[in-house]
């Protein structure tokens, strides 16, 4: 599904971590963990910390898209854990998270 009404959807794609033996609580941590991340670095960028940001606005950007990569790998594997641990169907809870957006108005059904 690429459009729903007017609305624009970016899709990505990232990989299980096959490596790794991810359960909720080890995943929500990570996630916690990543998202502090993102945020201090924003808080840097935009100066809220008291100091002045030293990187140039587009390696500040561009790392920001990292941190927000690594949230989102987190997310990715918390949706793995959800699925093969406790039978979730994602995509169902994918298509009932599209239809709270729109009955709250967020985005046009």
């Amino acid at each position: 599904m690429d459009r729903y009404g007017d609305t624009e959807f970016k899709s990505i794609s990232l990989p299980r971590l096959n490596n790794l033996k991810p359960n909720i609580e080890s995943t929500a941590l990570k996630l916690m963990e990543e998202a502090g991340e993102l945020a201090q670095l924003i808080g840097k960028y935009r100066g809220l910390n008291g100091e002045n940001c030293m990187m140039e606005e587009k390696q500040c950007v561009d790392r920001i898209a990292e941190e927000l990569l690594d949230v989102a790998q987190v997310a990715i594997s918390m949706m793995f854990v959800l699925e093969e641990s406790y039978s979730i169907d994602i995509q169902k809870k994918v298509e009932g998270h599209i239809r709270k957006l729109v009955g709250k108005g967020y985005i046009k059904g």
